[in-house]
Parts: structure tokens; C-alpha cells; sequence
């Protein structure tokens, strides 16, 4: 809504906090004064504004540093159901030190049905019921946010009244189901209980790897076929040779990169099959497929001396390159997008038709091929050593049904 702002709490704003607290929430669910300060001054509550007011918070917790805790949620009375906690929530799982780690979670007592709407909504699902040691009031489901796209079994769901804990605690018994929804019935709400498809980790990254190591493969060969017409043509510039020869030792590395993965994968001793595989796809693509591709205009204009249907050939090049850049195939997809990338993702586009355009015309060719290893260089650097690790930037839901 248009005059919101949300930001970190900082501790001028613990007397605000403490007022929205006592009018919003129960007194037991109220941190204690040193809690809430801790929290505060770690930077895990965040709140909204309008102009100067406190409309709502957020408070979490880490536990340990692979798990934030949702503790509160608090929204002043004279604006609740417009938003407000829908976007805290939102924002506070993406702040960079909630989207890190491998578990955002929160335990919602089964009277409190606003709030398990509120989870749902937001990505959460409940994966099982905390009984306590006291009366049926103390028995809380725990949500937990889904940071992977999981897969529901269509068939497999039914539904459990809230009020019946006793078949909701044998329903979320199988580490496979999971709570997905809260919808209304006749004599009132009830949860919808799905059961996940459940991929096995090891089988699916010994496939990538697979996958990677022929694709790097059929890559090398092709290379290696353009590289030999190259030597064999005296006309072939001397800068697109090296090109090429780079672009083979490249393609090598990201085959040892790929098998190393493999190695990764069997020994099982660390966690680090992703880092490694970001390395063989980045190297794979700029030093190899796209010096490759950019190349190809270049090698058509030695062969052929129509200079209109290089130009052509290197347009067309030129265009398919960049849409691939723009689409969600790509590796620049899976990592944030600065301005910068932006420059060097055109200036890579533009490379075909510029280096098919000097060679047509026999003009040098050393700069148009000197800018292309820069440019292709520093994407790889970027990627490499300035970004984290490869992961969907387009929000989308994070389980559906297959």
C-alpha cells in the first residue's frame, strides 16, 4: 500500500515494539524485554511503517546457523487483513541471512488458524505436530518454509479436521506428508494433508554430472572439428585460432571440473556437488560454447565469399544469442543481474556480427577478439568468484502438483 516502508528494527524503536507487542499478542507469546533487545540489536525484527506509526513486526530468532525461528508476528488491529503481515513475512524470508540458510520455521498452537493461513500463503508447509507435555492446547503444528519446488502426488491427499490432533499427529507421522492448506467445511476448518514426492538426491546429481560431462564432451568435438578447418585454411585469422585453442582448453577443464564432481558425488565427504558444478557450467558456456558460437559467422566468411549472407548468418547469431541471455535456460538467469552483466551480456551478443563484419571486410581483427576474451573473462569472474551459488531468481510457487 502506497506511504508503507519496511526496514530493520533498531533500538530506538524497542519502546514502539514493546506497545505493538502488549496490544497485538498474547502475553505469552511476547519475548522478554532482554530477548526482544537481542533480537533488535542482530537485526532479525523488522517492521513496517506509515508515516512515523508502527503498523507491524516481525521478530525471529536463530537458534542455531542453519535455522531462523519465526517467533511473532504482530500487526496493530486498525490494519489487519490489508496486507501487512503478508509482506513482512515476505520480506523477512528473503533477507540475506533468512534466504541462506536451509530452514525458515515457526509453531503455530492449532486454535490459531489465522496464522497457519497466514504461513500457508507465504510458502510454508506443516511437516508435524510438537505435542506438549501439558493439556490439548499446548499441541502446535510446525510450519516450515519451502525453499525448493517439491512435488505433490495428486492422489494421496485428504483432509483432517484441526480440532482432531490425534489423526493429524498420525497423518504428518511419514516424513513425506505435509500440511499444504487449511480450507473450510461444513462443521468447520480442516487441514489438507498431501504426501511429496520424495527424489533421491544422489541419483539426480549423478545425472547432472552426467549430463554435463557429455554435453562438455559433444562441445570438445566440435571445437575441435572447427579448430582443425581453422588451421588448414591459410586465410583464417591467427586471433580466432587462439580463440578456439582457448576455448579447447576450456571445455577440457570443465570435463575434469564435471569428473571431479562425479568423484565429489562418490566419495560423499563434503557438501560441495553444487560449487562444483557451478564451476563446470560457467566454464563450459563462456569458454567454450559461446567462443564457439561467436566463432562460427567468422569460419562461414573464410569459407564463403558472399559477405551478405555471412552478415546474415552473423544477425541472425547475434539475436539468438541475446534472447538466450534474456531466457530462464541461461546461466546468467540463475544469478542477480547488475548493470554491469547487463553491458557485458550485449557486448557478447553484438560479438558475431561485429567479428563476422571485420573478417568480411578483411579488416584487423586482433581488437573485435581481444574484447570478446575481456568481456567473456570478466563474466566468468563474475559468476565464479562475485556471486553465490546458482539459484532461481523468478519467484514461483514452491510445491505443486506433478
Amino acid at each position: 500500500m502506497a506511504g508503507w516502508s519496511t526496514r530493520a528494527a533498531v533500538p530506538a524503536d524497542l519502546g514502539r515494539l514493546r506497545s505493538l507487542l502488549l496490544e497485538s499478542c498474547q502475553p505469552s507469546a511476547i519475548p522478554s524485554s532482554p530477548l526482544l533487545a537481542r533480537s533488535v540489536a542482530q537485526g532479525f525484527v523488522r517492521i513496517l511503517e506509515s508515516e512515523g506509526d508502527l503498523l507491524g513486526c516481525v521478530v525471529t530468532e536463530r537458534p542455531s546457523p542453519g535455522h531462523v525461528r519465526v517467533t511473532v508476528i504482530a500487526v496493530r488491529s486498525s490494519v489487519r487483513r490489508q496486507g501487512v503481515a503478508t509482506r513482512l513475512l515476505s520480506e523477512t524470508v528473503k533477507t540475506p541471512w533468512a534466504s541462506d540458510t536451509p530452514l525458515i520455521s515457526a509453531l503455530v498452537g492449532l486454535e490459531d488458524t489465522a496464522l497457519m493461513q497466514l504461513l500457508l500463503r507465504s510458502g510454508f508447509l506443516g511437516t508435524r505436530l510438537m505435542r506438549g507435555s501439558g493439556p490439548r492446547a499446548d499441541v502446535r503444528v510446525h510450519f516450515q518454509h519451502k525453499s525448493r519446488v517439491a512435488y505433490v502426488d495428486p492422489d494421496s491427499r485428504h483432509l483432517v479436521p484441526v480440532n482432531d490432533y490425534e489423526q493429524l499427529a498420525e497423518s504428518l507421522g511419514p516424513s513425506d506428508h505435509a500440511v499444504t492448506a487449511l480450507v473450510p467445511l461444513g462443521d468447520g476448518l480442516a487441514f489438507e494433508i498431501a504426501r511429496f514426492e520424495q527424489d533421491d538426491p544422489a541419483t539426480l546429481q549423478s545425472g547432472e554430472a552426467a549430463a554435463g560431462i557429455a554435453f562438455s564432451g559433444s562441445v570438445l568435438a566440435a571445437i575441435t572439428f572447427l579448430l582443425g578447418f581453422a588451421f588448414s585454411s591459410t586465410r583464417f585469422p591467427d586471433d580466432v585460432r587462439l580463440l578456439l585453442i582457448g576455448a579447447t582448453f576450456s571445455t577440457v577443464l570443465s570435463l575434469i571440473v564435471y569428473a571431479s564432481a562425479s568423484g565429489e558425488l562418490a566419495r560423499i565427504r563434503s557438501n560441495s556437488f553444487g560449487k562444483i558444478m557451478k564451476w563446470g557450467n560457467v566454464l563450459s558456456e563462456y569458454g567454450g560454447v559461446l567462443p564457439f558460437l561467436i566463432s562460427l559467422p567468422v569460419t562461414y566468411a573464410q569459407a564463403s565469399d558472399n559477405p551478405w549472407t555471412t552478415m546474415v548468418l552473423a544477425l541472425v547469431l547475434s539475436a539468438a544469442i541475446a534472447w538466450y541471455e534474456q531466457s530462464e535456460f541461461s546461466i546468467a538467469h540463475r544469478f542477480r543481474r547488475s548493470p554491469s552483466e547487463i553491458t557485458l551480456m550485449a557486448l557478447t551478443a553484438i560479438s558475431p556480427t561485429v567479428g563476422a563484419g571485420l573478417v568480411a571486410a578483411n579488416a584487423v581483427s586482433w581488437p573485435w577478439t581481444t574484447a570478446l576474451v575481456v568481456t567473456l573473462t570478466a563474466r566468468t569472474w563474475l559468476y565464479l568468484f562475485r556471486r553465490g551459488a546458482e539459484a532461481d531468481v523468478a519467484e514461483r510457487r514452491q510445491w505443486q502438483i506433478r
